[in-house]
Parts: structure tokens; C-alpha cells; sequence
């Protein structure tokens, strides 16, 4: 099992979003959050650089400071994904965390949403390229020992989707992050809850506290 992390295990839009505000507003950028979301699970240079060419590291550099300063204050858990990845691992499930964040990010929140520590977590400087391209979601395979076939990622935007076709993984599209409807309508499964996605599964066991 192969899982994004923003939006998906944890409930990070609003910092996010809240993120993005802060520094396109100090060079004179305004963007809306309809906008800003669409960029959720997109590596942040790539998308500061687009926006604005040739300031990109200095943008990322702003963009991460208002996002360190408030992290802990905004970002809060998915009701529910802690008890899935502690039922993975009692069913003997493979699991990694694959995002377009840094590691170290991604680890300083699973641990104040308070989910279980995973050995293995695949972040933006794990792999030269990035979502939609497959080369992140290969990579959480091979951490695993496991063929690209057998594995099932979940995300909730639509390089999530795209990612997994282009590894020739099934996805799982979460509909409670960042992604819209019709992009997220071209995974394997559409889910609306935690309680939903853990029946797709490990549809054969009951849930664990």
C-alpha cells in the first residue's frame, strides 16, 4: 500500500492554502484558493517557478517559512487514518507514504496528527522527477520489495491518479482533500470516508480500535 499524505492522510489544505496566500500576497500576486488547491501534490518549485520565473527558490524559501511557523497549529488528522495504517500493519501490509514534500516534512506530520510511524516514506528528494510522473511511486514499490502491479495507491488530486496509471498501480481517489470530482473520477475507486477506503482494503476484517 502506497499512500499520498497531504489531503489524504492528513488534513493539510488549509495550511496549504493559507501557505500559498502568504507568499504570492507579499510579491503583489494575490491567487485564490480554487486555484491554489489545484496545485496541491505538485512539487512546490515546480509551481513557484511557473508562476513566477527565475524567483522560484526565493518564493519556496517564504512559502516554507510561513508554512513551519504554523504547521502544527493548522494541520489536523483524517478522522480514522491512524487506525487504517495500524490495521495494515497488524494485517502484514506493506505500507509507505509517497508525497511531493520532503521527508522530514511529511514525518513532523504524521507525528502531531498522530499517525503511526512507517519506515518508509518517499519525499521530494527521493526521485529527480515527480508526480504525475511515476518515478516517486516506483520508487515507494522497490522500498517495499513489491512489483508495481501489486500495489494500490491512494491520493486525492489527479497526479495521484495519473502517477499510479503511468506505474501501472490501481489507485484509490479520496474525495475529502484537494482534488475535484471529474479528475478523481478516472481511478479505480472513488472513496468518501476512511471507513469506506478501509472496506476496499482489508475488506475481510473487522475494524481495530
Amino acid at each position: 500500500m502506497l499512500f499520498d499524505f497531504d489531503g489524504t492522510l492528513a488534513d493539510t489544505i488549509p495550511l496549504i492554502l493559507a501557505s500559498y496566500r502568504h507568499t504570492l500576497d507579499s510579491v503583489g500576486d494575490p491567487a485564490g484558493d480554487d486555484e491554489t488547491r489545484g496545485w496541491i501534490g505538485r512539487v512546490l518549485l515546480e509551481v513557484l517557478e511557473e508562476r513566477h520565473p527565475g524567483r522560484g527558490e526565493e518564493l519556496v524559501r517564504r512559502y516554507r517559512e510561513h508554512n513551519l511557523a504554523h504547521h502544527d497549529a493548522l494541520i489536523r488528522p483524517v478522522p480514522g487514518a491512524a487506525g487504517l495504517l495500524a490495521d495494515l500493519d497488524r494485517a502484514g501490509v506493506p505500507t509507505a507514504v509517497v508525497s511531493s514534500k520532503r521527508e522530514e516534512t511529511v514525518r513532523q506530520g504524521m507525528r502531531v496528527t498522530g499517525l503511526p510511524p512507517l519506515d518508509h516514506v518517499v519525499g521530494m528528494e527521493s526521485t529527480p522527477v515527480h508526480k504525475p510522473h511515476p518515478a516517486p511511486l516506483l520508487e515507494g514499490a522497490r522500498r517495499l520489495g513489491a512489483r508495481p502491479q501489486e500495489c494500490v495507491y491512494v491520493g486525492d488530486a489527479w497526479v495521484d491518479v495519473h502517477a499510479a496509471r503511468a506505474a501501472g498501480m490501481a489507485s484509490i481517489a479520496v474525495t475529502w482533500g484537494a482534488g475535484e470530482a471529474a479528475a478523481l473520477a478516472e481511478a479505480d475507486h472513488v472513496v468518501d470516508d476512511v471507513a469506506t477506503l478501509r472496506a476496499v482494503l482489508l475488506p475481510d476484517r473487522r475494524t481495530e480500535a
